[in-house]
């Protein structure tokens, strides 16, 4: 202990009442709040076994004091233990009515498997007898007395002192070996075969064992068993695994977790009990539909890990796996009902769908847990536009139930319908995480981070997984699992990620030492290629090719994008090369194109010949020559312009001009250099003194961007004369234009002034060329230095618009070069350094502050300046949200994350109508 503290740690909850509520999941943790609110709200008062958490301000004391408690703790802790042995009606400890406790984790977010757990505490060798006698069970009591022996040795003896037995085996897997062993000597298929005999002799090896690796016994005194077990959970908050997972998902290290100590229920009693997982509707496809699996004569930890085909929980939860079971509302109607209307009582209470943990215990339904249930993009969508439909929510809910990145999941890869009627097909299984992966088999979780680490796809093939395995998990491309089944551990998990995933395909038979996998006698070996599909739980030898999914006749995705559309007020635009990826960036909804890039027609599909002129160009000794090669080329930039800008009819396009250094156009290796010399019919010495002179230390900062345009005007004049032509062109045949010129790289309001002037000269040529009498355009720059953005306000006087370049705004804030932070910036997000990667997530306190003291100079004198951002920054939710908040106009990026960028908008609208009201 450490010192008197008067802060209250402990809350109760169970018997039609509870000292917490479904409010405090900051202090109880998700779960302990739950347990509050459908034990003691007036609404629900379900069947919960009693019990009491634990709060998240403990686990920060604990370690705070290096990992001692205060001293009132004992006293509380006392209290409500015996309030518990009173509503129970049992005691901890008490060899003829022993109570046995489960000791669970529980943080604010769900962390499903990643902390630990600990079942049974209570038993001992005197206190088995007593169970046995109560449930008139030996069989069951004995094998109860095994399961914690073996999870309080894994849990509490190993994994939180910190001791791997046999030399990092692991105590787990040596005592199921032993299980094994004895399964394998007396032939039995099933845990559920073993005698008492069978228990009681497993029982004392385990012991024997215990004693053989740590050198102590396992405890006898249930009150050292229960202590033990709260702070073996408060310290799998910093696991390896419990670590990773917040990691993946960005959650707080100093959030903490609370512990659920709870009656235990048994599921494992006879015949005529049962454990079960349910969803209040599908979380694979968002159906309005009860689903769900349950085992008869089971602990809960059986239904996810695998260990036996669960059953469906209905008719509608039945699959090629489970068609041959009994339903649970077919084998217990009355229980199954009872189970149906707390489905919907919970469902309406809590307004979202619910992830149930049930027990059956001798004819009596207990509910052990409900929280919001994981679910992929697919199912998101569906179950957020449907209960807003109904009434159940309203369009802010809606909109707040679906995560941007979740609509990725929606356009994911799928692989290609026509190849897989083509190809082998393996094998079939459950369809547990949507979209298509290929990839070379591993089958170890470590195996997949060596080989992801060296840049290898891979697909991570298991028994089943467990929370060790949610790194290696991470990185493969899909997860294929031979047991297990949509509730399982590898469904759970790849579903709340978005992952492609196949459980529960038992044709597959592992074999690790060999590392093969057998599917109907055909072998496949590690780094052999399969293809999943993991929306129809299809898998396929060799490598098929993956398709860009439709979102076309989704209504669910139609109706939340009105939503959307409804909500936000930041535009979204797009980051497009061609008239193709217009045309791609307009099906998604864009409202312009933030960036248009010049350089394109320079590399890829039709090249051949831009490239050829741009590099005559470049390599002219004189004005007269560039202008020459710069009028061949004029047709060819004003052609993609002219094509760009009708795509868009009237829609802002901001074109940026020529930005790259002139040495990227040029080859440095000697073959290409003599073919160059001889297409440009001059000597090779020539040539490589042109390129020579091209060179730079740091192209990057050299001669680039609006600096070109002052060092070649004639550059600047033949891309704005393609703008201002095409457009004039496309007015005459009705079509609307309004092109934006951007310069890009610039620094000070002077080379606008520079710039200007030239675009000023070529829009009065091709008036008067044309005979119009005005041209629509915007002038503008890009954002993309330091001193830029201090300068906004002088800028901005010749500026009608900025675009935050972030990309080169963040390289040169930082210092980091894009290109070479491989080497160290992994290190960075490991030691927590830098929160994020400050090229994919904008960095808020240093390039953000740069954007808002820019944005609020530019405004001081040009009121109704447009602004916006166009580098990658524009995809990443983090990052929108941020620019509603500084004022911006727009964001802009690739067409793919324009459905993310827009509900990341429409999020930040209601997170700035909640503050404001």
């Amino acid at each position: 202990m450490a010192g008197h503290d008067a802060t209250k740690y402990i809350y109760q909850f169970g018997g039609g009442s509870a000292e917490g509520s479904g409010a405090m999941k900051n202090l109880l943790g998700g779960k302990g709040a739950n347990l509050a609110e459908m034990a003691g709200h007036p609404d629900l008062k379900l069947p919960v076994p009693p019990g009491f958490t634990l709060s998240t301000e403990l686990c920060t004391y604990y370690y705070e004091h290096q990992h001692r408690y205060p001293d009132s703790l004992e006293q509380e802790l006392a209290e409500a233990l015996s309030k518990l042995e009173a509503d129970s009606g049992n005691k901890l400890g008490d060899p003829s009515r022993p109570l046995l406790l489960s000791v669970r984790s529980g943080a604010r977010q769900s962390m499903p498997g990643m902390m630990d757990t600990v079942l049974n505490i209570g038993l001992n060798d005197e206190t088995v007898a007593g169970l046995a006698q109560l449930s008139n069970n030996p069989r069951f009591a004995w094998d109860s007395y095994r399961r914690l022996i073996m999870m309080f040795a894994d849990v509490v003896m190993e994994k939180a002192n910190g001791t791997p037995a046999a030399g990092g085996k692991g105590i787990r897997k040596i005592l199921d070996d032993q299980l094994v062993a004895v399964k394998k000597t007396k032939n039995l298929q099933s845990d559920t075969e073993l005698t008492v005999e069978d228990l009681q002799a497993l029982v004392s090896q385990f012991k024997e064992t215990i004693i053989h690796f740590f050198g102590q016994e396992f405890p006898q005194d249930p009150h050292i068993q229960l202590w033990e077990g709260i702070s073996a959970v408060f310290k799998s908050w910093n696991g390896k695994r419990a670590r990773e997972y917040r990691r993946i998902e960005k959650i707080p290290d100093h959030w903490g977790t609370a512990v659920n100590v709870q009656m235990m229920v048994f599921g494992n009693i006879n015949d005529q009990s049962a454990t079960g997982v349910a969803f209040t509707r599908n979380p694979g496809n968002g159906e309005d539909a009860f689903y769900g699996e349950y085992l008869v004569n089971a602990q809960g930890e059986d239904v996810v890990a695998g260990i036996r085909t669960p059953a469906p929980l209905n008719e509608y939860s039945k699959n090629d796996q489970s068609r041959h079971l009994p339903s649970l509302e077919s084998l217990m109607p009355e229980l199954y009902a009872e189970l149906f209307d707390y489905r919907n009582r919970l469902e309406n209470h809590f307004k979202d769908m619910q992830d149930i943990e049930f027990t059956i215990q001798g004819n009596k339904l207990y509910m052990l847990q409900c929280r919001t249930g994981k679910r992929n993009g697919m199912a998101a969508v569906r179950m957020a536009t449907e209960m807003y439909q109904s009434g159940l929510i309203d369009s802010d809910t809606a909109l707040l139930r679906v995560a941007p990145n979740q609509l990725v999941e929606l356009l994911l890869p799928m692989t290609d319908p026509k190849a897989e009627k083509s190809s082998p097909l393996l094998t079939k299984g459950l369809p547990a995480g949507p979209g298509g992966a290929v990839g070379r088999i591993v089958f170890t979780s470590e195996d997949a981070l060596e080989w992801a680490a060296r840049g290898e796809k891979v697909i991570l093939v298991r028994e089943d997984t467990s929370p060790e395995d949610v790194d290696g998990m991470h990185v493969a491309q899909g997860i294929l699992t031979s047991k297990g089944g949509m509730t399982s551990h590898a469904a759970l998990v790849a579903r709340g990620w978005g992952k492609c995933c196949i459980v529960g395909c038992s044709d597959i038979e592992i074999d690790d030492d060999s590392k093969t996998m057998e599917i109907k006698g055909h072998i496949l070996k590690e780094g052999d290629t399969i293809s999943l599909n993991g929306t129809k739980g299809l898998v396929f030898e060799g490598t098929l090719p993956l398709i860009q999914s439709s979102i076309k006749g989704n209504p669910h995705y139609d109706r939340l994008m009105e939503l959307i559309d409804k909500t936000r007020t930041l535009q979204i635009r797009t980051n497009v090369e061609t008239p193709a990826d217009a045309i791609k960036a307009l099906e998604f909804g864009a409202e312009g194109i933030g960036l248009f890039r010049t350089e394109h027609m320079f590399y890829g599909e039709g090249s051949d010949l831009p490239l050829h002129l741009m590099r005559q160009m470049i390599v002219s000794e004189s004005h007269e020559e560039i202008q020459q090669a710069l009028e061949k080329l004029f047709v060819y930039v004003k052609k993609d312009i002219k094509d760009t800008l009708a795509v868009m009819d009237g829609l802002p396009v901001t074109i940026r001009l020529l930005d790259p250094p002139l040495h990227e156009f040029v080859p440095h290796d000697e073959e290409k250099l003599e073919e160059l010399a001889k297409e440009l019919g001059i000597s090779l010495q020539l040539l490589r003194k042109r390129v020579l002179a091209l060179h730079e230390n740091n192209p990057m900062l050299g001669h680039r961007g609006v600096r070109l345009g002052i060092s070649y005007p004639e550059i600047t004049e033949m891309q704005v004369r393609a703008i201002f032509e095409a457009s004039a062109e496309l007015i005459k045949e009705g079509i609307k234009t309004h092109p934006e010129i951007m310069i890009p790289v610039t620094c000070t309001a002077s080379e606008l002034t520079h710039q200007k002037a030239i675009i000023d000269k070529v829009y009065k040529a091709v008036l008067q060329q044309s005979g119009l009498e005005a041209l629509p355009f915007a002038y503008g720059t890009m954002i993309e230095t330091p001193r830029a953005a201090l300068q906004a306000k002088d800028m901005a006087t010749v500026a009608e618009f900025f675009s935050f370049g972030t990309n080169d705004l963040t390289q040169m804030t930082f210092g980091f070069s894009r290109d070479d932070i491989g080497g160290f910036l992994p290190m960075y997000l490991d030691k927590q350094l830098l929160p994020a990667d400050p090229f994919q997530t904008l960095d808020q306190e240093g390039v953000g502050e740069l954007v808002k003291i820019a944005v609020q100079r530019a405004r001081e004198s040009r009121p109704g300046i447009k602004l916006g951002i166009c580098g990658e920054h524009g995809g990443d939710p983090e990052s929108v949200k941020f620019c509603h908040r500084v004022g911006l106009d727009y964001v802009s990026c690739s067409p793919f994350r324009i459905p993310i960028a827009k509900l990341a908008a429409a999020h930040a609208a209601i997170a700035s109508r909640k503050t404001a009201g």
